[in-house]
């Protein structure tokens, strides 16, 4: 049994006062051996002390919150733990290359994003999701979960005000973290979704490369273009001299050299980022097995009803009780 306020449980001694105090009489005697000795009054009088003393004690126990413990009934479905990595720098909340031609015209990236990871977290019942968000830097908006609610509000709130730069390095280890206190339940993936690219140092390179390997997780990248931006996928692009190659290709050639599975997307509009999600979707339903909790079962309801009756009856004998006699 545990207790959500356990210090209450202090406090259960004071539920004997009822049974120390004398009761207080509705007429005075100037000395009590004048009245007959009346045995069931007597007995009343402490049934009455009982009643009251009960009543203080289960309201006590019911404010100090008696539940049992939580279960866990261990499932196999299909799904994967997957931390969401969204890229929130300024230009997010420009809009699309291809907004003039995509069906809904004017839609910020941003927008565009929060609505197809919404619906793709709506359609993905026995997944884990966490969530991280970043600029000049990593902010862990919502560690992993089954709690859907809690999926769907960290998705809202990630539209707020940006910075102008895309600290991709910081997102991912970030994100990575997540999965260091989860045990795996096979299928692991990370969803980052930006806008660019960002130049990461040697050190970081090699710890994203060192934790992806250790916590087996498959790493997509899904790219919202930039207008005029080189494509990732332009094995002929060759830099200016001395120029180094932007900072999306250098980065998509770095996540190439992974060991664990790597998978790339660009996305010019709406309807491309939908495919995007789409395909991932397809890619990541495996048998996982996972933990659904059943919440304890609350006694306080319980122990509210026993109180409210028996203060019932203290009331019911408080009408009764005689105040004189004719």
């Amino acid at each position: 049994m545990n207790f959500a306020h356990a210090w209450l449980l202090i406090l259960l001694p004071l539920s004997l006062v009822p049974l120390l105090l004398d009761r207080q009489h509705s007429r005075s005697y100037s000395w009590l051996g004048l009245l007959p000795r009346d045995r069931w009054s007597d007995l009343l009088g402490i049934l009455l002390k009982i009643l009251a003393a009960l009543a203080l004690l289960m309201m006590l126990l019911g404010a100090s919150g008696p539940a049992t413990d939580a279960q866990y009934i261990e499932r196999i479905g299909q799904g994967a733990q997957l931390v969401l990595v969204i890229d929130r720098s300024a230009s997010m909340d420009e809009a699309f290359e291809g907004a003039e031609s995509s069906g809904i015209a004017g839609e910020s990236k941003a927008a565009a994003a929060e609505r197809l990871i919404t619906r793709f977290v709506q359609e993905r019942s026995n997944d884990m999701f966490g969530m991280v968000t970043f600029s000049n830097s990593a902010m862990h908006a919502l560690p992993l979960t089954e709690n859907r609610e809690a999926i769907l509000a960290a998705i809202r709130a990630a539209g707020g005000a940006a910075l102008f730069q895309t600290n991709i390095g910081s997102g991912l280890t970030t994100g990575l973290a997540q999965f260091d206190k989860t045990p795996d339940s096979g299928s692991r993936a990370i969803i980052l979704l930006s806008d660019g690219g960002g130049r990461m140092g040697a050190n970081t390179q090699q710890k994203i490369r060192d934790w992806l390997d250790r916590m087996n997780v498959t790493l997509y990248w899904i790219v919202l273009r930039q207008p005029g931006a080189t494509s990732i996928f332009d094995t002929t692009y060759v830099p200016p001299e001395d120029k180094p190659l932007p900072p999306a290709l250098e980065l998509n050639d770095f996540f190439k050299t992974l060991h664990t599975g790597y998978q790339a997307y660009e996305a010019s509009d709406p309807q491309s980022l939908a495919m995007a999600m789409e395909d991932i979707n397809r890619k990541e339903k495996k048998p996982i097995r996972y933990h659904e909790e059943i919440p304890g079962r609350d006694f306080s309801p319980y122990c509210y009803t026993i109180a409210a009756l028996l203060l019932s009856l203290l009331l019911l004998a408080k009408f009764i009780e005689v105040r004189t006699w004719h």
